[in-house]
């Protein structure tokens, strides 16, 4: 692709990133109660008395501390610490370890079981915070919650990582994500996030211990999350890796894709690079291949061969990087073409461009979802990350 088309890429995509911080910045601080508002709806209103979630503010808090990392925003640490300090005051669990999964927006703890994808994502968070402040506090607990998740979640027999345990760490009986997910021991998407927070934690504290960790997660995540035929993955399995569903997922198709090679690339060991170079095509492929509609975006899922051609937010934002990723990989053309024709999808279809922040999807028919603009799984993340990946990567191809 020639140089000036990069850069018009890229400048868009730095527009549009400051959008997203400012929008976060000016909607989502609860003055009231602490923390951040549980949620904010299509049309900016917050609603004070909405729940926070783990999920939520460990989000916001990688947010913000990647943002100030990258662009020495002093808003932008204020956020990061503002996500630190209530997420310590209020989800962790002092006499138990570990972090809550749902707080009331009082503060008071709502559901107190330990999804292993929370304290994953609490890892990812606080590795990332101290990357941005040097916050020994945050190192330690990022490093804690590594020792728990392999002392109370790692299986022994079949390897991999069990989804859920109670306030207590004893076994939970229900170890579903949220609703819409199996009640199932493992799943693909735990796992995912298992190996994003542990490459994250691997760039501050280079430990034996983690790096045998984190190899072991990407050949499982290559040998029994991903579909050997498909190239793409099961989401949901028994302990000993039964898979139970046959859902395809092409957002997490696209956004694994990018993430394993990121895993192999930073543990730096060349037969496993070479693996996982040789997966993120495919499976990067195989998205563009079956998952992509004509103009540029991806569907959702399909399920049954039911195709859900919703155009959801984050699916969106993880296949920019994700075909970004492949294009460095390989070379190939199809791939840039489709990162900068799925962003121009988003800035036509997904962005509030009166209100501000990106609308929860956009249906067939070019009609937004009415479901709130930050909720329980509405966060920075996805689209903000998104936006520094593609600064930072076509910053390369351009040298």
């Amino acid at each position: 692709m020639k140089k000036n088309l990069l850069e018009e890429f890229a400048d868009s995509v730095i527009k549009e990133k400051e959008n997203i911080l400012e929008f976060w910045l000016t909607n989502s601080v609860d003055k009231n109660y602490g923390g951040f508002y549980g949620e904010v709806s299509v049309d900016n209103e917050a609603e004070p008395e909405a729940d926070k979630s783990l999920i939520l503010n460990s989000r916001i808090l990688w947010s913000f501390a990647n943002a100030y990392r990258e662009d020495k925003n002093p808003d932008y640490l204020k956020m990061a610490d503002r996500a630190y300090d209530y997420l310590i005051a209020k989800f962790e669990d002092k006499k138990y370890s570990g972090f809550y999964w749902l707080l009331d927006y009082q503060g008071e703890v709502k559901e107190n079981k330990k999804q292993i994808y929370g304290q994953a994502f609490c890892i990812y968070a606080f590795s990332e915070y101290y990357r941005a402040s040097q916050n020994e506090d945050a190192l330690k607990k990022a490093v804690d919650l590594f020792a728990i998740i392999e002392n109370e979640s790692y299986d022994l027999e079949a390897g991999g990582y069990f989804e859920a345990c109670s306030r207590d760490w004893s076994p939970a009986a229900d170890m579903s994500l949220s609703e819409k997910d199996m009640n199932v021991a493992k799943s693909m998407n735990t796992h995912l996030h298992i190996l994003e927070a542990y490459t994250n934690l691997y760039r501050i504290w280079p430990d034996p211990e983690l790096k045998k960790k984190l190899k072991e997660l990407i050949k499982v995540t290559l040998n029994k999350i991903v579909d050997q035929k498909e190239y793409r993955f099961k989401l949901f399995f028994d302990q000993d890796w039964s898979p139970k569903s046959d859902i395809i997922s092409y957002g997490h198709d696209i956004e694994g894709s990018w993430l394993i090679y990121e895993a192999a690339e930073l543990l730096a060991e060349q037969n496993i690079l070479e693996f996982a170079e040789n997966y993120a095509l495919k499976m990067a492929a195989k998205v563009l291949e079956n998952g992509v509609a004509e103009d540029g975006s991806i569907y959702y899922e399909k399920k049954d061969d039911h195709l859900d051609q919703d155009r959801h937010w984050w699916p969106q934002a993880e296949a920019v990087v994700g075909f970004l990723n492949a294009y460095q990989l390989s070379g190939e053309e199809k791939f840039i073409e489709a990162a900068v024709k799925n962003w121009q999808f988003i800035i036509d279809n997904l962005i509030d461009h009166q209100n501000g922040g990106w609308y929860w999807l956009v249906d067939q028919q070019g009609v937004h979802s009415q479901k709130a603009k930050i909720n329980s799984w509405k966060s920075p993340y996805h689209n903000s990350r998104a936006c520094y990946e593609v600064i930072n990567r076509v910053k390369k191809l351009i040298r």
